[in-house]
């Protein structure tokens, strides 16, 4: 995967397999600490102690779609190749928590990519899951500004009509990229 984004997808689609009911993303930009950092918690199997360190193998899956499993290992070798880290906190029957940390202006950081077609995707993608995106930047000057949605909000507005309504989608769109180009100036070095 050449974007951070599509980390978060694949990571967040483990937890819609995990059969979890609420799952939560987190993208910080922190300009002033030079430290990009994001995470997906999930409430759903979870993995045992054994399972969980498997998982970190690129040649170990539980998916029948595929004989490998680079999702997290590749994510793991990213963000530790970016002057980063990574943790993987999981527990049998209590959800999983993915976290990975870049040094933000490392040369060899993968781009961000595009969260907010991340974010519109999985929640289109998934309604029966309440999702939880924040998205949040520290500029180099130090102040802190954030945007987050929290669908249930959304699903409670709309009642019947689907969040695939053409006039839903983009409603939901503009939302999106409006809450995260907001911020974006505050990116820069």
């Amino acid at each position: 995967m050449r974007e951070i984004a599509l980390h978060l997808l694949d990571i967040a689609e483990n937890g819609v397999a995990a059969e979890s009911r609420n799952i939560h993303i987190d993208v910080i930009e922190d300009i002033k600490n030079d430290l990009l950092k994001v995470s997906v918690k999930d409430d759903g199997r979870g993995m045992d102690a054994e399972t969980a360190k498997r998982a970190l193998d690129p040649f170990y899956t539980t998916r029948t779609t595929r004989k490998v499993g680079l999702g997290i290992p590749l994510l793991k070798l990213a963000a530790e190749s970016a002057g980063g880290g990574f943790t993987l906190e999981t527990e049998s029957g209590k959800g999983a928590r993915i976290e990975a940390s870049f040094r933000h202006s490392h040369i060899d950081r993968m781009p961000l990519g595009d969260v907010g077609a991340t974010f519109l995707t999985l929640l289109v993608s998934y309604p029966h899951i309440h999702w939880v995106f924040k998205y949040q930047v520290t500029s180099k000057d130090g102040p802190t500004n954030s945007f987050e949605l929290d669908d249930e909000e959304v699903k409670a507005a709309l009642g019947d009509t689907p969040l695939t309504e053409p006039d839903v989608l983009k409603i939901l769109r503009g939302m999106i990229e409006e809450g995260i180009q907001a911020l974006a100036p505050q990116t820069e070095y």
